[in-house]
């Protein structure tokens, strides 16, 4: 017998003989169980992996206890109502294998439409909270561009499941998510997804308001998708959310702000491949940004100082971006009260103005590269790297080829972008001065790069290389390690420098925890920090003046008036916006 699940063209109401059952095909015995299926997502782009899960969901791989719905009270001066919601976020698996598996509301949305069901507003999210029998606290893990990878995810998988042991399931349970909602002001924001929820237990607070500022391909950790049946009963007759939401009378029963037009999220189209048109980041004074695409999916800010210097070269800073951020959050800015965090981790627009003051013999010039996946990674899984010759293209044919000098720098995934380039070489080009890995040399490969490294820093004593890592093989996220000895930047770069030592003797210092290794007179320079607290310092060693240490490690400015994961040396140089 065939098995789908039934869309309710007109009422919106499940097609089941037990309204109080998710309209699911049977768990097939071949379905792999959470944890494996989790794995198997880590390595694709964001729509291939949504595309899977929304997959999955048809096919049924649903756990057991997620299928009956409960029921929720809630009551007015002038009518009450019950409507029915998943026990539980959205998840993959069986009873006793699951994943509460985080994505977007496009995705979201789809399976909502062909199980009858809607996502809740903020107000059900909150009687929800009130009604649960079993309530979780909260588990934040600290910010970073990982809160949107799948290792991340697992991992959050697994705290909520250790909170969850010994509590039955199918009982109603909240609080260890943040609900992706409907509301009236996402509705009038095309292109954003609302946030909202994750409740305290001591004072059923929420952690998170609502929130409108994430583009609708956001996806971390922290997110969860709980369906609400588009059927329920107001004062003991059947309706439906929608027409309750519609009425002014009944809204207040389901929503904070009153009467809502809309029920769900609509798009033409999955938003990563439709995201709103930006505007250029605001240049600070004595600045320019020019700000274009150039396909497939790249968008590139160039910054630039107004006054240049006439006589000397122009050297461009290609900046690959960390995944997870946008070309404004990577500038920085001085952070305001409810600013994303992610304003806050690099400051790479306040580092580079630093480094102008102490650069007068060239230009200055900043690239920023973003792409519309927002992961290095998975653009270069989906586009190949000969593509990344035309996103270069694009940029340098904007300048003197004879008067421009070349950097390649980036942080976390962006470290990604430069290893593409590297790929697609026969040998480096003289015109590159620097490549700086800023704890992202998670692809370098010996076979592929060490050769061709080895021959550009012979090539000239121009030629510089500067490394940043700390030992993420200990660091702890939730009390448990989350990069592998060999596969993060401690063990990539620990590769890297010990493949280098075959042909050039380093000088290693060590001073209080940090390793300086050097060879070729400073012009290749490892910082290698040790970690016995067990910390995550993964954009931390770019906010301490890692930037700036990444174009004058070597240098006669190597360390004036400035320390490489010292305080801030460009605060007076942070900009409002």
């Amino acid at each position: 017998m065939k098995y789908t699940m039934i869309v309710a063209l007109l009422t919106g109401l499940v097609s089941s003989a037990r309204a109080d059952e998710l309209d699911l095909p049977p768990r097939p015995a071949s379905a792999l169980g959470g944890t494996e299926f989790a794995r198997s997502l880590a390595d694709l782009p964001l729509q291939e992996r949504e595309a899977k899960i929304l997959a999955e969901f048809e096919r049924g791989n649903v756990p057991r206890f997620l299928r009956t719905l409960v029921p929720v009270h809630v009551a007015t001066e002038k009518a009450k109502a019950t409507y029915q919601v998943t026990p539980d976020y959205l998840a993959i698996g069986s009873d006793e294998d699951y994943f509460l598996v985080p994505m977007t509301p496009f995705t979201a949305q789809k399976i909502a439409d062909r199980l009858g069901c809607l996502l809740p507003t903020p107000k059900m999210v909150d009687d929800i909270h009130a009604a649960a029998a079993i309530k979780l606290n909260p588990s934040p893990i600290p910010p970073s561009p990982a809160m949107t990878t799948i290792p991340v995810f697992i991992q959050h998988n697994a705290t909520v499941r250790d909170q969850r042991k010994g509590k039955p399931l199918g009982a109603l349970v909240a609080g260890h998510k943040k609900d992706v909602v409907i509301a009236n002001r996402v509705f009038a924001a095309p292109g954003k997804e609302a946030i909202y929820g994750w409740h305290k237990t001591e004072d059923g607070r929420p952690i998170q308001p609502l929130y409108t500022g994430h583009i609708a391909s956001w996806v971390d950790y922290s997110h969860g998708i709980r369906l609400v049946l588009r059927r329920l009963t107001v004062n003991g007759k059947a309706t439906t959310v929608d027409d309750v939401l519609a009425d002014p009378a009944l809204a207040p029963l389901l929503n904070h702000d009153g009467v809502m037009s809309r029920s769900r999220y609509e798009f033409a189209e999955f938003p990563t491949e439709s995201r709103p048109p930006s505007k250029p980041p605001v240049p600070a004074p004595g600045e320019t940004n020019e700000e274009f695409r150039v396909e497939p999916g790249v968008r590139v800010v160039i910054n630039r100082p107004e006054a240049a210097n006439s006589e000397g070269p122009v050297l461009l800073v290609y900046y690959a971006l960390p995944n997870g951020s946008t070309i404004e959050q990577t500038i920085g800015k001085a952070i305001q009260l409810g600013d994303d965090w992610r304003f806050e981790i690099q400051h790479i627009g306040a580092q580079t103005r630093f480094l102008r003051e102490k650069i007068k013999d060239q230009t200055l010039v900043v690239a920023y590269l973003e792409n519309d996946l927002k992961s290095w990674p998975a653009w270069r899984k989906t586009h190949g790297d000969v593509a990344i010759a035309k996103v270069l293209d694009a940029v340098q044919g904007r300048f003197a080829a004879a008067r421009t000098r070349v950097v390649f720098n980036g942080h976390s995934g962006g470290g990604s972008f430069i290893f593409g380039y590297l790929n697609g070489l026969e040998a480096i080009p003289d015109e590159v001065e620097r490549i700086a890995f800023l704890d992202s040399d998670y692809g370098y490969e010996t076979d592929r790069h060490c050769d061709k490294l080895v021959a550009w820093l012979r090539a000239s004593d121009r030629h510089s290389l500067c490394v940043l890592a700390y030992n993420d093989a200990v660091a702890l996220l939730n009390g448990k390690t989350f990069v592998s000895e060999a596969g993060g930047t401690w063990g990539r770069s620990h590769l890297m420098q010990g493949d280098l030592e075959r042909s050039f003797p380093f000088q290693k210092r060590l001073v209080d925890g940090m390793h300086r290794n050097t060879a070729l007179e400073g012009r290749v320079t490892f910082f290698l920090k040790e970690n016995p607290e067990k910390k995550i310092f993964h954009t931390v060693q770019v906010e301490r003046n890692g930037f700036i240490e990444s174009l004058l490690s070597g240098t006669k400015l190597d360390e004036v008036d400035y320390a490489y994961f010292g305080d801030r040396a460009y605060s007076s140089f942070l900009r409002p916006d």
